[in-house]
């Protein structure tokens, strides 16, 4: 029998597996400055993707697709190439924020399309560094490799489902931004805030304990099977602002030996901008 590898690893394995194992790390650090402060500094011999360029496909209008729109199967599959990744490679993600900048999006994608030996960095580069782990700064030099993708193997939700999911009440739509965007009080990134009625807010900071790391598997075992009740995780759809951060709850609910419910990778950046219903805490 085959053991699962978990999603999750800590800096100290990393350490012990990279003296080991080849490896292929990434870094997926997000947001302004992100690829200058990769080149700046980032643990020795990550490649660098881009959110926005490697992750997703942009429209200029969001209101198709959301935000960050899941790039083609061809796309993903250069991506993949040209950073070394081939279906046999033992890949690292992190990023900055503790998976929830775009970490987690690269462990579900690259989970979606089959792969196995993939695991997100606890605690991020921050804690890989105070644990001892080198670093270099430049652009690493690696030989390229040949990954085929076929199809997406974990599943989406796109919005007609989550308009007939949130009307039932054998689905559950979690959507994992911070309680004041949920309820409407702020919305840094999108045209409208609020949320899709019916969907609960449970935020991804929920999956980390104090000191910003993963709560452990049984810990979050609990909470989610609490939440789900008698609810198939098939059923369950999660979401975010533009399908990134919600990647965060799906790699907790892995980690905690959930089978991982749908993407709803559009969002609330989709779903704003599209004359669909919408909710906050004062119109409740």
């Amino acid at each position: 029998m085959s053991h699962k590898l978990s999603p999750i690893i800590n800096s100290e394995e990393l350490i012990q597996l990279s003296d080991s194992t080849v490896i292929v790390l990434i870094d997926a650090r997000a947001g302004l400055n992100a690829e200058e402060n990769y080149k700046n500094e980032h643990l020795k011999n990550a490649r660098y993707v881009d959110l926005n360029k490697d992750l997703a496909t942009i429209d200029c209008n969001p209101k198709n697709g959301g935000r960050h729109p899941l790039p083609s199967l061809e796309k993903f599959s250069e991506v993949l190439s040209k950073t070394g990744i081939s279906p046999e490679s033992h890949v690292v993600v992190y990023d900055d924020k503790n998976g929830s900048n775009a970490a987690s999006r690269f462990w579900w994608m690259l989970k979606s399309i089959g792969h196995e030996k993939i695991q997100v960095l606890n605690g991020g580069l921050q804690e890989a560094i105070k644990a001892g782990f080198p670093i270099n700064s430049g652009i690493e030099q690696f030989e390229k490799s040949n990954y085929p993708a076929s199809n997406w193997k974990l599943a989406v939700a796109d919005i007609n489902e989550v308009e007939k999911a949130r009307k039932n009440d054998q689905n559950i739509v979690i959507d994992v931004r911070d309680k004041n965007r949920f309820d409407g009080f702020t919305e840094p990134l999108d045209l409208i805030a609020g949320h899709i009625p019916g969907a609960i807010n449970i935020p991804f900071s929920e999956n980390l304990d104090e000191n910003g790391f993963y709560k452990s598997a049984e810990d979050l075992n609990e909470k989610y099977t609490a939440i789900l009740g008698n609810i198939n995780p098939e059923n369950v759809i999660v979401h975010c602002g533009s399908g990134v951060t919600a990647c965060h709850t799906l790699l907790a609910m892995d980690y905690a030996g959930i089978p991982i419910p749908k993407l709803y990778v559009g969002s609330w950046s989709e779903w704003s901008r599209n004359d669909r219903e919408m909710a906050t805490k004062e119109a409740q």
